[in-house]
């Protein structure tokens, strides 16, 4: 028999509402999971120790909630009421939040149980998830490679079934690139679709926090509970164009500079393959150019850490967490930086010039969707790396970022999804961008993908159990 957290968000409201499996039974097992496989991935830096008492009260009210007691990771950079926030950073090691962020209150009055915290790079600073405070997370299908960052315990969690879905945040990439490297779906909504509050800030206008799960229906469910206006979050807006954009036949765009020199081969072949198996289900494919492209990755990290040199102003070891002494290496190198194309001389000559240049990414992602409904290619231009491949040198890791950055530049959503393994047997992920509140757009074609095929269904190989 199959073990409960084992199952997709869907199957397990089915199996819940009919009484096939108890919410107590589906905590318990996950719990075992993580007590389990955890040790060799380390996707958690703390467990809920409140998990079951907190499921106890929830059944006591007899509530029908559509996730009632299915356990959700949430990466450690968003606000949970009395678990510890920490940023994964020592700064904030023993900081407890007084309240939840917003997201994580719409799923927890859904009746989903916060399990636990996942392991990211600090403040969401990097794209390897190995520079944490508390330690490296490792890719559940090769344990020698990295995560992804900065969302990788999220993806490592939900690839190992030591949750059912996980929250993560995509700044640069930090849901897909993770999702892609763990071989699970993960959606980085249009920017402002899902609030801010209760994040603690890493770029204030590229943020967004968003779902991590074993399929895109399961991603669908989330965001949808997620999503909306906020109060508290002024950039917070959320419009559906989705039942307007469903056209007959949907024509989408393969932008030549997500297949140019330095993809790998593998990782392009892969990609196309799926694009022709969409092609053969009656989708359109179109080649088209985002001429800009080659600066989106210079571009992006002038913006972002001039926007992380003004957010970690507040981390001045008086009001809370400790000393700047013990703050991580990557968070230094962002906030000087930043400042440096903040300061009085280089502001015209990097700041200023660059938020030009998003200007232009973004027509152009305007211009591509007024031929094409949506955009296909690759997350990242390989699969995982091996542990400290790239650490020595840090414009090498920001690399990792080239293909997905973009997407933030712009503001518009993205959806990560299994494609395939490379001959290594790592996963790889493609990517869909669509203009800005198309999610359900994505959602109809990541959907369509799916069903076509069963990458998403592959397992890793942990605690003894069978993998791909």
């Amino acid at each position: 028999m199959i073990n409960p957290n084992q199952l997709t968000l869907v199957e397990l409201q089915q199996k819940i509402k009919s009484k096939e499996i108890s919410p107590h039974e589906l905590i318990q097992k996950t719990q075992d999971q993580i007590a389990k496989v955890d040790t060799e991935i380390f996707a958690y830096v703390s467990i809920n120790e409140r998990a079951k008492d907190q499921l106890t009260s929830l059944v006591s009210k007899g509530n029908d909630l559509p996730l009632l007691g299915i356990p959700m990771a949430v990466k450690d950079v968003l606000s949970t009421k009395g678990l510890k926030t920490t940023a994964s950073s020592k700064i904030l090691e023993n900081y407890i939040p007084p309240y939840d962020a917003t997201v994580v209150k719409k799923l927890k009055d859904a009746g989903a149980i916060v399990i636990g915290k996942t392991n990211c790079d600090s403040f969401a600073f990097g794209a390897s998830t190995e520079n944490s405070g508390f330690g490296i997370t490792k890719n559940p299908w090769d344990q020698s490679r990295v995560a992804g960052g900065s969302s990788g315990g999220s993806a490592a969690a939900v690839a190992a079934d030591e949750c059912t879905f996980a929250l993560g945040t995509d700044t640069g990439g930090s849901i897909r690139q993770p999702s892609s490297f763990c071989g699970v779906t993960g959606l980085k909504p249009t920017y402002g679709a899902c609030s801010r509050f209760g994040l603690l800030a890493m770029a204030s206008s590229f943020d967004c926090p968003g779902p991590i799960a074993k399929t895109v229906e399961d991603c669908r469910v989330i965001f949808n509970l997620m999503k909306g206006r906020d109060n508290q979050d002024a950039t917070s807006y959320y419009k559906d164009y989705g039942a307007e954009r469903k056209k007959e036949k949907i024509k989408i765009g393969l932008a030549k500079e997500f297949f140019s020199e330095g993809i790998n081969e593998e990782v392009k072949k892969t990609v196309k393959k799926a694009a022709s198996l969409l092609e053969e289900n009656g989708f359109l494919i179109e080649e088209i150019s985002l001429p800009h492209t080659q600066y989106a990755i210079a571009t992006y990290y002038i913006l972002v850490p001039s926007e992380i040199s003004s957010n970690m102003a507040r981390y001045d070891g008086i009001r809370f967490g400790k000393s700047r002494e013990v703050l991580e290496d990557e968070v230094k190198r962002r906030i000087v930086l930043g400042t440096y194309s903040l300061s009085a001389g280089y502001y015209d000559e990097y700041y200023d010039k660059a938020a030009r240049v998003r200007s232009l990414i973004t027509k152009d992602y305007l211009e591509a969707f007024s031929k094409v409904d949506v955009i296909l290619g690759p997350v990242s231009p390989t699969t995982a790396f091996k542990i400290g491949e790239k650490t020595k040198n840090p414009l090498e890791m920001y690399l990792a970022d080239v293909l997905t950055s973009s997407a933030n530049l712009a503001g518009i959503p993205g959806l990560a999804l299994p494609c395939g393994f490379d001959e290594k047997g790592l996963p790889v992920g493609m990517q869909i961008l669509g203009p800005h509140f198309s999610e359900d757009l994505l959602f109809f074609i990541g959907e369509t993908y799916q069903n076509l095929t069963d990458w998403h269904k592959k397992k890793p190989n942990l605690g003894g159990k069978n993998g791909n």
